[in-house]
């Protein structure tokens, strides 16, 4: 937003903080603003004779080397006063480049009409940021002077702003002991840190960047002053995070082409689908690197706009994503923080939702697949299945060069004849290789090997035209490639589907074709969910093949370890090697060669069989498990690959969020110990705040939306030490796969040695993402009493069971002295029983749904995101009545200060000053008093607009069905 310009400001209270971390036990020196401070007029003389006027203050600043005059920032208005206080003051961020001879002009309006910006000057005053920062007692009272500078008009009073300021004095660090003992005072996001930490600590300014700051002070029920700070950065992951993806996804789908040409020849009919699978692998892969070129050229702010939700390049980037943090200073107790995440609903905006969302588009599409299937000569494999081949691609590779490491250091230690190392290598590389045969031990590998020997070249088949009994036979005919399918009669639907969102029913048959004149027939699958391709007369089989060499195959990998392990036993001379026959021969043929000869030369021979044997059967498992791929992604183009790109953007937005929402998280916890050792004990819950309407195009988003945090379980995050403190290398980095991705988040070195043993030693930490969606709009008044919001109550049942099941893990694992402490003691067992209850219950518009998941998340150490169309206009208006709330109900906020305060956060919001600054959407105006936010309090304004729209559906309605009648 802006870049530093001109000399850091200085003042005895030492304004500028330093970077990086210094010593062990201190954390994080801040980078606190420059300034801050709130107005106050006095004796103001009004424009219209006795009338008081309604007072509003314009602060601008005034570069002394450039001479300009720039807005910076806008006070409430307060009626009818001559002496108005004003509860929104002025901050000045860090990165604002401001200097002592910045000045700072104050301009005092008299707003006579607010709904046609009907407004008079009455006097303006000027000082420089050195005078406030050298004034006594820290207040500076200035004349207000008319437009010619002759008459005085009142006097202003600026009075600085010292948040999180101790009673013993100000402190440069925090160590650990100190935050130990406050930490059952601190609440919510940051229930372990000092209020001088938090907001602009060297870590944060390497993710989150360009802060827009409102400070406010706001009387509590004592009479005594409270101060408020809204911060709102943005996320660099916004943009990094996809650009990951985007390159990962290029790697997998390049890697799957290889595969697929590494199957070697096909028949015709197979080699047919194979090209053609392959080029439409080439067209996501051209695509997507056309896409992530168009990204990597982009520079500016690190948000998309709303306005560029439809474009295409940026299909992969969350909608405004922004980080917005609450912190609270109250006379005598210590600083509190209140996180939330703001984001646009995660959909494929660009595509659009005529033909709906993910979730409807996948159930649709894999009900159409069974029947592609039996046309084009595919066995059908249900999700479970396909899911399955993935695994065991991903198995294979990752642990073939895991065994053949592990198997050199085997050999290593022999070679320096340490048993104590032998049999530590063997114990491992025991523990792997079992692994290994176990992932292959599947009925699905052995049937996938029949059917890729079925559709090589050549082969024959048993009573080609005799069917299973109980099912009848399909006649062959000679069947069209799958672009052709439109000419069949049988045109795809027109939104495609990749990897299916619901399972099959376990009844669904598995049909087998081969690619020769002759016939298909089909096979009952289990009750236990597989599919029994073992020898039948209707399988087509190979004369030379022989169906029991794969189990012969992957055995032998056993049999291998068994007489590693035997020669182990034999060299340690301490028990009968094996009752094994041939393993005691094996063992005694080599060793009668050299019997005093080196460990390592008795060893080798066996290690080479060993990693032979894995060899080769991962070449077969490869093959075979591209070949049931080859086959679903044949039975499914175009449409697959299209839904598959789909799923792939939607999924790029949620993890850019989830990420975001980690990190933050992550830094506000760094020294509180039961959050940390919550985090990989049991994992966080990430609980997604949607204000979607179940109504047009909405139903598509929440539809997306579904599907895109459900696959956020795929995910996990891991924390590794950073190379340098380079900004640069505290990136977070996405590794992985589709079906599984990690996300390393580097910390700086003195940070990552202040965690738990377990963290630093690399376990996988879990994120539990939850979604709640109710509507609150218009709209969604009309789905309510002429639509179907079924979708939503579904969303919320299932989401809830998610969060019960947590809540019961932690429970079970995590003593409640870790989670947060609050004023308001409500039972977190007692707060999930009411969600329970309101998940169920059919009422329109039930807000406590979305109230009391964002309780539940905030007690549970969670991570709350606020989601809407475009994270604008309801997302705004429920993020600033949940904060205010929580002032009310954590901070002893003064009722009488309620409203105003919800005014003063509404009237200037951050969300949308951020927001409007880029975004020339006109729906992005920062006037949001448009709907209903999630809280049990029902505002008048968003009742009246309410009102309205559903007075004028209800007169057209009533329109139709008297035409209707009278027709």
């Amino acid at each position: 937003m802006m870049e530093e310009e001109g000399e850091p400001l200085t003042g005895g209270d030492g304004l500028t903080g330093g970077d990086g971390l210094t010593g062990a036990g201190v954390i994080l020196i801040p980078k606190l603003p420059h300034v801050e401070f709130s107005l106050e007029c006095r004796d103001l003389i009004g424009s219209g004779g006795d009338r008081k006027p309604n007072a509003l203050v314009q602060v601008a600043v005034i570069d002394p080397r450039e001479q300009y005059l720039v807005s910076h920032a806008c006070t409430e208005i307060v009626e009818g006063s001559r002496d108005p206080l004003f509860l929104t003051g002025v901050t000045f961020p860090p990165e604002y480049p401001a200097s002592p001879e910045t000045l700072v002009k104050l301009t005092v309006y008299d707003v006579r009409d607010k709904a046609r910006d009907n407004s008079s000057f009455l006097g303006s005053a000027t000082f420089s940021v050195s005078d406030l920062l050298r004034s006594k007692d820290d207040q500076l009272t200035l004349n207000l002077r008319s437009s010619d500078g002759v008459l005085a008009v009142g006097t202003v009073l600026v009075s600085r702003v010292n948040m999180g300021e101790m009673e013993e004095g100000d402190v440069d660090h925090i160590t650990a002991d100190v935050q130990q003992a406050q930490k059952c005072t601190l609440v919510c996001e940051s229930s372990q840190a000092t209020p001088n930490d938090k907001d602009n600590s060297p870590l944060t300014g390497a993710v989150f960047k360009n802060p827009v700051c409102k400070v406010y002070k706001f009387q509590t029920v004592d009479s005594e002053w409270m101060l408020v700070r809204e911060q709102m950065e943005e996320c660099t992951l916004s943009f990094s995070i996809p650009r990951q993806l985007l390159h990962l996804y290029i790697q997998e789908d390049m890697r799957r082409i290889q595969e697929l040409r590494d199957l070697g020849e096909l028949s015709p009919h197979w080699d047919n689908l194979r090209k053609e699978v392959i080029g439409r692998y080439g067209q996501v892969i051209a695509a997507y690197q056309e896409t992530l070129a168009e990204l990597n050229k982009i520079t500016g702010p690190s948000f998309k706009p709303s306005c560029s939700k439809a474009q295409r390049y940026l299909e992969f980037i969350p909608i405004n994503l922004h980080t917005q943090r609450m912190r609270v200073t109250c006379p005598r107790q210590t600083d509190a923080f209140y996180d939330v995440i703001t984001v646009g609903a995660p959909a494929a905006h660009f595509q659009g939702f005529k033909g709906g969302g993910l979730q409807r588009l996948l159930s649709r599409h894999e009900a159409e697949k069974k029947s592609f299937s039996t046309a084009y000569q595919c066995i059908y494999y249900s999700p479970e299945h396909t899911a399955k081949a993935q695994e065991v691609l991903h198995s294979v590779g990752h642990l073939q060069p895991l065994i053949s490491g592990l198997a050199d250091q085997l050999l290593q230690a022999a070679q320096q004849h340490s048993m104590a190392g032998l049999r530590e290598a063997l114990k491992t590389l025991a523990g792997k290789t079992e692994q290994f045969v176990h992932a292959l031990k599947d009925e699905l590998v052995k049937s996938a090997l029949l059917a890729l020997h079925a559709a090589q070249p050549g082969y024959v088949t048993k009573n080609q035209n005799q069917t299973l009994p109980g099912h009848q036979g399909h006649s062959h005919q000679d069947h069209p490639s799958p672009s052709q399918r439109g000419q069949q009669g049988q045109s795809p639907p027109q939104n495609p589907g990749h990897s299916p969102g619901q399972p099959s029913a376990t009844d669904s048959p598995v049909v087998v074709c081969n690619n020769v004149d002759g016939g298909s027939q089909t096979a009952p699958i289990r009750e236990d969910g597989q599919t029994p391709l073992k020898r039948q007369d209707s399988i087509p089989c190979h004369k030379e093949y022989d169906e029991e060499e794969w189990d012969r195959v992957w055995a032998d990998v056993a049999k291998s370890l068994n007489c590693v392990i035997a020669m182990v036993d034999k060299l340690q001379e301490q028990e009968p090697i094996s009752n094994n026959q041939e393993q005691q021969v094996l063992a005694d043929v080599i060793t009668s060669h050299n019997p005093e000869g080196d460990w390592r030369e008795q060893l080798c021979p066996l290690v080479v069989r060993l990693k032979e044997c894995i060899a080769e059967v991962v070449v077969r498992a490869r093959r075979a498990m591209t070949f049931v791929l080859l086959q679903e992604a044949a039975c499914s183009i175009p449409q697959g690959l299209f839904l598959k790109q789909r799923r792939d953007v939607v999924f790029s937005q949620a993890l850019a969020a989830l990420a975001c929402g980690f990190v933050m998280r992550l830094y506000a916890g760094m020294e509180d110990k039961g959050f940390l050792r919550q985090l990989h004990l049991v994992g966080l819950v990430a609980q997604f705040e949607s204000l979607l309407s179940t109504y047009s195009e909405e139903i598509g988003m929440l539809e997306d939306m579904e599907v895109g945090i459900s696959d956020l379980h795929r995910v996990a995050f891991k924390i590794t030490q950073a190379k340098t403190d380079d900004p640069c290398d505290l990136q977070p980095v996405v590794i992985g796969r589709r079906d599984h991705y990690t996300v390393e988040v580097p910390l700086p070195r003195l940070a990552f040695q202040m965690l738990p043993h377990e963290i630093k030693e690399g376990k996988a930490l879990q994120v539990y993402p939850v979604l709640f969606n109710v509507g609150i709009n218009e709209q969604q008044t009309i789905a309510d009493r002429f639509g179907d919001i079924s979708l939503q109550e579904r969303i919320n049942q299932r989401n809830f069971e998610i969060l019960d099941s947590y809540y019961k893990s932690l429970s079970d694992k995590v003593p409640s002295e870790c989670l947060p402490c609050f004023q308001t003691r409500t039972d977190l067992k007692d707060l999930l029983g009411t969600l329970g209850q309101n998940v169920v219950t059919k009422k329109r518009k039930n807000v406590e749904i979305l109230w009391l998941a964002g309780t539940i998340c905030r007690r549970l150490n969670g991570i709350r995101f606020t989601s809407c169309k475009s994270a604008k206009d309801r997302t705004s208006m429920s993020v600033t009545l949940e904060q205010c709330a929580l002032l009310r109900d954590e901070h002893q906020l003064n009722k009488d200060y309620f409203i105003r305060a919800l005014d003063c956060m509404r009237s200037r919001l951050t969300q949308g000053e951020v927001v409007c600054q880029w975004d020339s959407d006109p729906e992005a105006a920062c006037s949001v008093a448009e709907n209903k936010p999630a809280s049990r309090h029902f505002y008048p304004i968003a009742l009246l607009l309410v009102s309205s729209h559903l007075l004028v559906v209800w007169l057209i309605l009533s329109l139709v069905f008297l035409l209707a009648k009278y027709q």
